[in-house]
């Protein structure tokens, strides 16, 4: 298996490795892109794919597996554990956390809000 693609790391962030790949990761499982059941690379693979040493990737698989979001089988590997349901408050939590991410980034960007929220619609309705 090879790197996701939604795997970078920014070396000018500041955020060790580790958490790049760990929060990237979360991510993609939290939000479904990486369904349960989904083998991750083995750490080598993937430590090789993003340059990094193993122990970088084998510290963030642990810490998604402390979270609840991976399993690691001997001889199976890392797979994305089974996801339990929100409760409302950490969907509302968490649909809030990613409409500020979202907000930022297309400020960066130089878009108003109202074409943010435009752009957001489109993607509704698409």
């Amino acid at each position: 298996m090879s790197v996701p693609p939604r795997i970078t790391l920014d070396s000018t962030s500041g955020i060790p490795p580790y958490e790049q790949v760990r929060r990237q990761l979360a991510e993609l499982i939290e939000t479904g892109r990486l369904a349960e059941g989904t083998r991750l690379p083995p750490v080598r693979q993937l430590a090789g794919d993003l340059e990094l040493a193993p122990g970088t990737v084998a510290r963030a698989y642990s810490e998604l597996e402390s979270a609840g979001l991976v399993e690691t089988r001997r001889g199976g590997g890392t797979i994305v554990a089974p996801q339990p349901q929100l409760s409302t408050e950490e969907l509302r939590r968490r649909l809030a956390e990613r409409a500020r991410q979202y907000l930022s980034d297309t400020r960066r960007l130089g878009a108003s809000d109202a074409e943010a929220l435009a752009a957001v619609e489109r993607e509704m309705s698409s």
